[in-house]
């Protein structure tokens, strides 16, 4: 199983999983025409994906969902507080496929188990995404208030994880919005600030984690080498060599091949800032 993320911060979010062919996204927070430039800059035919997985409503993980459905025939799976909330987004002609937090689907040789986050949406979700083959799996957590005991579990065991680090604490409150936007961004239904993931990420290790993808920073109230360091400081206390990306707003990150890095790991450990 490989993973691309496609583009992560409050412009846009998408996840490409990638399996022997079998391909999905996880978010469509790009228009159309741009997920497709995306995809094939990683060199997949937009054409052959197998459905879109959307955790929550907000713009920056559906923008481009309803066009892109349409234009390639890809199955759109919601739930249905998503599916509402996104009803401007649909024509009714897209194949939409319902589902539930907490019930884990199929989704060709995926398994897709959702569960609730905490977060200012009508029903978001995060995903884990397992793969019947190889047995890889992937966390997907990008907006997220505060970490529960159901979503550790549901992270537990993941040999890759696209987690949130969307804020450092200082340069959020000298961020140019209303305090009204900031309450709500470093609320425990907004967003992980880099230190909370850092404390996250920590809790979430486990010897078979090969790689964290650090996603959703915000453009005004983080930098990429800030969550970077303070991250990789917490993962390495508790032991992880693996490979530690940011995800960019802009371009994709080259896939994360899961088969290479158990390779790779076997006869000499990954280095903690490995490609």
């Amino acid at each position: 199983m490989r993973v691309s993320v496609l583009g992560s911060g409050s412009r846009g979010n998408a996840i490409l999983v990638d399996a022997d062919g079998d391909r999905i996204l996880v978010d469509a927070g790009f228009s159309a025409r741009d997920l497709a430039r995306r995809m094939a800059l990683v060199g997949v035919d937009p054409d052959l994906l197998q459905g879109i997985v959307i955790t929550h409503e907000h713009s920056d993980h559906t923008r481009g969902m309803g066009v892109f459905a349409r234009r390639h025939g890809t199955p759109l799976y919601l739930t249905e507080g998503t599916r509402v909330a996104c009803a401007d987004l649909l024509r009714g002609s897209e194949t939409v496929v319902p589902y539930r937090a907490g019930i884990p689907f199929s989704l060709g040789p995926f398994t897709i188990e959702p569960f609730l986050t905490v977060h200012d949406a009508r029903e978001p979700v995060g995903v884990a995404v397992s793969h019947s083959g190889s047995g890889a799996r992937l966390g997907v957590a990008t907006d997220l208030g505060r970490p529960t005991a159901g979503i550790r579990h549901a992270l537990a065991r993941c040999d890759v994880l696209v987690l949130e680090a969307n804020h450092d604490e200082v340069l959020l409150q000298a961020a140019p919005y209303p305090w009204s936007v900031k309450s709500r961004i470093s609320s425990s239904h907004g967003h992980l600030s880099n230190r909370a993931a850092a404390q996250f990420a920590a809790e979430l290790f486990h010897d078979g984690l090969l790689a964290v993808v650090l996603a959703h920073l915000s453009a005004e109230s983080n930098r990429p080498e800030m969550a970077r360091r303070v991250v990789a400081r917490a993962l390495k206390k508790a032991g992880f060599k693996g490979v530690l990306q940011v995800a960019r707003q802009d371009e994709p990150l080259p896939f994360l091949d899961v088969s290479e890095l158990r390779q790779r790991n076997r006869p000499s450990q990954l280095t903690l800032f490995g490609s």
